[in-house]
């Protein structure tokens, strides 16, 4: 297998940037224009490329000749997306899970805007409510504390006393 990852990085280029961002007025590699770097070579050296969307997560893993997983690589879906952000996000996840996977040589202007501090607009979660009872009934029935804490900001003391209440 290190033999095939040899092969490929000797062949591949530094990936082009055919995208233009208005908004940051910058350029980066399209997901259309890395997979047309990319896959005629995997393919050539026998290695295939999946990009499932699997338990919230994009992932991208490439697949030998004999079907074996060999490397993969993933990145958690954002929650409480509308569609087109959900399409977006998985774009720009296939494209960066895929990079990481192969070591490709990208540069992407665009990451600015996931570095941008976005205001958390989730309430705050206190005990001796009925949405903290909930929050406990939640964990009881087999719920993680991700799914509250998605929804809700918990401080440390809530989410230790939330833990301890779920169990």
């Amino acid at each position: 297998m290190e033999n095939k990852l040899i092969e490929f990085q000797k062949r591949v280029n530094a990936i082009k940037k055919d995208g233009k961002n208005p908004h940051f007025k910058s350029n980066y590699a399209t997901l259309s224009q890395i997979l047309s770097e990319v896959k005629p070579i995997l393919s050539d050296i026998g290695l295939v490329l999946l990009q499932p969307i699997k338990d919230g997560k994009v992932w991208s893993i490439l697949v030998d000749d004999k079907n074996v997983v060999l490397f993969d690589s993933c990145i958690d879906l954002p929650l409480n997306l509308t569609p087109q952000q959900i399409g977006s996000a998985i774009t720009y996840y296939r494209r960066y899970t895929l990079a990481s996977l192969l070591s490709l040589e990208l540069e992407d202007d665009d990451g600015n805007a996931a570095s941008e501090a976005k205001p958390d607009n989730r309430p705050w979660l206190n005990k001796g409510t009925d949405l903290y009872k909930q929050a406990v009934d939640f964990l009881k029935k087999g719920g993680n504390i991700t799914g509250i804490e998605a929804k809700y900001k918990l401080s440390k003391e809530v989410r230790e006393t939330l833990l301890s209440d779920g169990i």
